[in-house]
């Protein structure tokens, strides 16, 4: 497993491949609404397996001292094995290290006990979305 700080537009493309792959191919998001709203500045992990592109998430920073993660997407068969939690670990560490001490998730609701074991508290009160994409907000602190 190789876990990458994305800065070569090769990156990019694997972070594109899983992207494109769970959430266009698997859970049949539109090409256009999975990547609207990214730009060339935005922020991505990638963990390969081998050389094979198998999770990724974007890096979002708000107000001094906040972030967020987003886009996590992981390919079906790596489900369950890891890869997810060790991409969201190294955006915290990353953040951490550029000064964000709260982050915040926006989970869907299928995916919530993932978050929980990596230490996100969901909110409840802060829902969006609806039926497969019914999500609610988690945050974690990291002091």
């Amino acid at each position: 497993m190789e876990v990458i700080r994305v800065t070569e537009e090769w990156q990019r493309a694997g972070v594109h491949f899983v992207r494109a792959h769970a959430m266009i191919k698997e859970f049949g998001v539109s090409l256009d609404g999975e990547f609207a709203d990214d730009t060339p500045e935005s922020l991505y992990i990638l963990v390969l397996d081998g050389n094979y592109p198998v999770s990724t998430c974007r890096l979002h920073y708000l107000e001094d001292g906040v972030g967020k993660i987003e886009r996590v997407a992981t390919v079906g068969e790596y489900r369950g094995k890891g890869y997810g939690a060790v991409a969201i670990r190294e955006a915290e560490e990353w953040m951490q290290e550029n000064g964000v001490r709260k982050i915040y998730i926006n989970s869907r609701t299928a995916a919530l006990g993932f978050y929980e074991k990596l230490g996100y508290t969901p909110d409840y009160n802060n829902r969006s979305g609806g039926g497969l994409f019914e999500c609610v907000m988690t945050e974690k602190n990291l002091v």
